[in-house]
């Protein structure tokens, strides 16, 4: 799937949050979907609630795979999410890349430009520092930048890496990058995807659609029939927020719930608050607010706070302000995540592909929600605001300090 971001024109902060947003590959087997067809991937599910039309980034045999996932049991060694594998299918043969360590790995990372990209890049150094069989590792930072990602990627083939991770920043530009690498060492490709199967595998969380339905589902759950819902987006025109969106229409669309309005943040808190603001004085009550990210979710709820308003059922993200924030408030919430400890997997693969092990081919790792009921468990007081709970990280040396915590 296209991600056009260096042509949109939203504010910068809002390119910034997009940039920590993932690429969500087709499942293997199937194809990024066409304007042309849109037509046929898109249900035919009644438009009457407010949502307007479906995306044409939906794919409906995506859609029914990650949905599907969402009650997978992982496989893998309990406790560890960032080793386990939902429905992992194909495994990728590679004793073609066996050799003896030590080794040096090398890293292609898109950016880290925002506080879910920098918990990510602090996890993945951590998880190198464990393995002593690792003794050079390399990493560039592409800045957000297609054509430095390019350029990085060629100069890391001729570094003299064992194998290559990375993290695209677009996926159609940096595919043609990524597939003149393969030839040369084994890739291994996560967080966000590209339009090719060359890397050995492909890792990231279930995806979008899980993500939006999560919060969707919640909202259709809590807020009473003729409920009216505010959903609040970051821009248009970025496969992994597309996604998010297109599922929460499909159960928007299936419920009794009145969507009153779709609108853009450019993800600026000031900007979610304005927005906020104005549907609480235009409609008199909001019944529930939907977030295809929770960077700019403590801005909604205090929004109502302002207006004098209880708060209703909404969706924010494992990011420990909304986390305390819900604690503190007593918030009727759920917490999407895409998780951070995706940071540690890639180099987990790199070293067992060195190895001549088998990895999956789509490595597609859990994607836990947070609940009133787990609450508790993610949300960690000694941790900064921007910190995100699903980082994995705690059995990692020096946490929480190196991630900014006490």
């Amino acid at each position: 799937m296209n991600r056009s971001v260096a042509a949109l024109t939203a504010g910068v902060s809002a390119m910034l949050l997009a940039a920590g947003c993932a690429s969500d590959r087709p499942v293997a087997g199937t194809a990024a979907p066409t304007a042309s067809a849109a037509s046929t991937t898109a249900p035919a599910a009644a438009t009457s609630s407010g949502t307007g039309e479906q995306s044409k980034f939906f794919v409906q045999a995506d859609y029914d795979a990650q949905l599907g996932m969402r009650a997978q049991t992982p496989e893998g060694p309990a406790g560890r999410p960032w080793e386990q594998a939902v429905a992992p299918g194909e495994k990728a043969d590679t004793g073609e890349y066996k050799k003896d360590g030590p080794y040096h790995l090398c890293f292609s990372n898109a950016a880290v430009n925002n506080p879910w990209r920098q918990v990510g890049w602090k996890t993945m150094q951590a998880e190198v520092a464990l393995h002593k069989e690792i003794t050079e590792f390399t990493a560039l930072d592409a800045e957000g930048k297609d054509d430095k990602q390019i350029s990085d990627i060629a100069e890391l083939t001729g570094k003299g890496c064992d194998a290559l991770i990375v993290s695209p920043n677009t996926t159609a530009t940096l595919t043609p990058a990524v597939t003149a690498a393969c030839p040369k060492l084994p890739v291994i490709v996560f967080d966000r995807g590209v339009d090719t199967d060359c890397p050995v595998t492909f890792i990231n969380p279930i995806g979008g659609y899980a993500f939006g339905a999560d919060g969707a589902e919640f909202l259709v759950e809590k807020v009473p029939a003729g409920g009216k819902v505010l959903a609040l987006r970051i821009l248009p025109g970025v496969d992994v927020l597309e996604t998010r969106w297109s599922a929460a229409k499909v159960a928007f669309d299936k419920s009794e719930l009145d969507v009153v309005g779709v609108e853009f943040t450019d993800g600026d808190a000031a900007k979610t608050k304005s927005i906020v603001s104005d549907y609480i004085q235009r409609h008199g009550k909001i019944d529930g607010v939907w977030m295809d990210a929770g960077a700019t979710a403590v801005a909604a709820v205090e929004a109502f706070e302002d207006a004098g308003r209880q708060v209703p059922p909404i969706v924010g993200e494992d990011q420990q302000d909304f986390l305390q924030k819900w604690k503190d408030s007593g918030l009727t919430a759920v917490a999407p995540t895409y998780p951070t400890y995706q940071w540690r997997t890639p180099v987990i693969a790199a070293l067992k592909i060195l190895k001549g092990e088998e990895v999956p081919k789509t490595w597609k790792l859990p994607q836990p929600k947070i609940t009133s009921e787990s609450l508790a468990t993610y949300l960690r007081p000694d941790m900064p605001p921007l910190h995100y709970a699903l980082c994995g990280c705690e059995d990692l040396p020096g946490f929480p300090a190196k991630w900014g915590g006490k």
